[in-house]
Parts: C-alpha cells; sequence; structure tokens
C-alpha cells in the first residue's frame, strides 16, 4: 500500500524478548554476538536499543529480511513480506521521513454505507458511500511511497512495495525508529548468511482476512492480535 501521513505514535523502547531457552551458535560475523537468543515472537532480538540516534536499517530483499543495527550491533532481525514485481520495493539508501500507528492507506480500502461495507480503490468509490482505508497499522514511511507496517508476511512478493513485517513484532519495530533513521535496501546482504540464517519464517500468511467490517473498524488497532489484515 501507498500513501503519506504523519504523526508520531506513543514511546517505548524496549526490545526484550521471553527466551523459550533454544540457545543458537553463530559463525563468521566479527559484529555479532556469539551466542543469540530465539524469542517465542516472529524477530530475533539482541539485547535493547540505546540510543535511537545511532539506529539503521539494512533490508535483503532475496532473503526477505530487515536487520536494525545500533552503531555495529545487531538489535532486532525479522521476515518481511515485499513488493511485487508489477510495484517493487525500491533499493537504495533512505531515511526514515515520518511514523504513524494507526495509518491507513489513501488509495485502497472499504466504502461504508451503514452496514454495508465492501472493499475497493478508493477512485472507484460508488455515491453515496464514504472511503474508509486499508490499515498498515505501525506505519514507518521511508520514500516512493512506501513503508514498513504490520500485515501479512507472505513468501513471495506480494505488496504494492512496502516491507510488511508480522504484526506480533511490527509493534517493536516501530519504537526502534526515529525521522531520520538510515534505511538502506538491496536486492541481498552480507548478513543474509549469518544473521539471517535462522529467522523466524510466519507460517499464518494464508490466515482469512478478517472481514471487510472489522478491517474498516478501529479494532484492527485495538484489538490486532484477533485482526486479521
Amino acid at each position: 500500500m501507498k500513501m503519506r501521513d504523519s504523526i508520531l505514535g506513543p514511546s517505548g523502547l524496549s526490545v526484550l524478548a521471553i527466551s523459550v531457552g533454544t540457545v543458537l551458535f553463530v559463525t563468521g560475523c566479527a559484529t555479532k554476538p556469539p551466542e543469540i537468543e530465539v524469542p517465542t515472537s516472529m524477530a530475533v532480538r539482541y539485547g535493547t536499543v540505546q540510543n535511537l540516534s545511532n539506529v539503521k536499517v539494512k533490508v535483503s530483499l532475496n532473503h526477505r529480511a530487515v536487520y536494525v543495527y545500533e552503531g555495529d550491533e545487531p538489535r532486532f532481525v525479522a521476515a518481511v513480506a515485499i513488493g511485487k514485481p508489477s510495484d517493487p520495493t525500491p533499493t537504495g539508501t533512505f531515511k526514515v521521513q515520518h511514523k504513524e500507528v494507526k495509518k491507513r492507506s489513501s488509495g485502497y480500502g472499504f466504502f461504508v454505507n451503514g452496514d454495508h461495507v465492501i472493499p475497493g480503490e478508493r477512485r472507484n468509490m460508488p455515491s453515496g458511500y464514504r472511503y474508509v482505508g486499508y490499515p498498515l497499522p505501525y506505519w514507518v514511511y521511508f520514500s516512493h511511497g512506501c513503508g514498513f507496517h504490520a500485515g501479512a508476511v507472505w513468501p513471495e512478493p506480494r505488496t504494492h512495495g512496502c516491507l510488511r513485517l508480522h504484526k506480533s513484532v511490527a509493534d517493536d519495530f516501530y519504537h526502534m525508529m526515529k525521522v531520520g533513521t538510515p534505511v538502506h535496501i538491496a536486492n541481498s546482504l552480507p548478513e543474509d548468511a549469518t544473521l539471517g540464517k535462522n529467522i523466524p519464517r510466519p507460517a499464518d500468511y494464508a490466515h482469512p482476512d478478517s472481514s471487510p467490517a472489522v478491517r474498516a473498524s478501529d479494532a484492527v488497532f485495538t484489538d490486532m492480535e484477533n485482526v486479521w489484515f
């Protein structure tokens, strides 16, 4: 989904995870700690971000992975969904331009008339309806109408150029970002063979979406655990 708005969400820097007791040993990367925890959520975390101004982001499109660093130290690694060939995720170096917790698309969404809710593109809205954009929770915009946001993390290119994070970790990612955070996107990265080797891959991407009425409501932001989109 592509759109532009801005509002900073609530603050919160903790990215510590609860371990399930599994420890993996990874070698071959001088900047990586010798052991990592595999958390219960859909990300691998390395401690807590202390200085948001020292955070940078790398994305590998071929590996469908995002790597968050604080200086030279990794802090967060997760799977992402990427843009389909007709709407590819851009490559290059960008910066976070704005953030918004309760973001909705300006172009794709739902037409609402009382209890009647139908999906569609805003440009095709029928008379007598109001438009509600498709939900893009924890929106972190970087460039070309594209941003990071919560959503289904499909194993093949699926988005309109955005980078989707699993809804269980999108909040954590959001709070490690600030306006100005560097974002480097490439087809592949050296981290793919080291930090990216054991990324948790969501298996719930094909879960049926919640009804249009639910996705057009505020429940998608207030009860995200039980809403599918």
